[in-house]
């Protein structure tokens, strides 16, 4: 895609584009309850935000123990490869500061994608709010 902006920046800086997003893809389209999408992780994370021109489209954070999460892109923009280039920023990112590896729970359907970002599947699947998830974890060269 054209024209895509990638930020990372404080919860105060992208709090309004990033609640619009899990919004429609978590409380809305997944119907996750409100009250398990939001907590007090957003304030000390570390987020990421996709921007198509001056819309915000795609968002995740990166918690401090190393715990990627609330990865979201807005539906018509899925299938373009917007969750790919968010999670490569992600990644980048993590190895500039020196991360021994990245973590995350993955929803069942998206591991695939998530393979092919070099993450392996850790242990069973499991619901949260249920959805079934699995964990999944890739360690990181930090050497180059």
């Amino acid at each position: 895609m054209k024209g895509l902006n990638i930020q990372h920046a404080d919860w105060a800086v992208v709090e309004q584009d990033a609640r619009h997003i899990r919004t429609a893809v978590f409380i809305e389209e997944q119907g996750i309850a409100a009250e398990d999408e939001w907590d007090d992780q957003d304030a000390i994370a570390l987020h990421f935000m996709v921007y198509d021109e001056q819309k915000a489209i795609a968002t995740a954070r990166l918690l401090l123990n190393h715990s990627v999460g609330r990865v979201a892109v807005l539906s018509q923009y899925r299938g373009q490869s917007v969750g790919r280039i968010l999670m490569q920023q992600i990644i980048f990112q993590a190895k500039i500061e020196q991360r021994p590896l990245l973590k995350l729970s993955a929803q069942v359907h998206a591991i695939h994608f998530y393979e092919s970002l070099g993450f392996a599947v850790q242990g069973s699947e499991y619901l949260d709010c249920g959805i079934p998830h699995v964990d999944m974890a890739m360690m990181l060269d930090t050497s180059t």
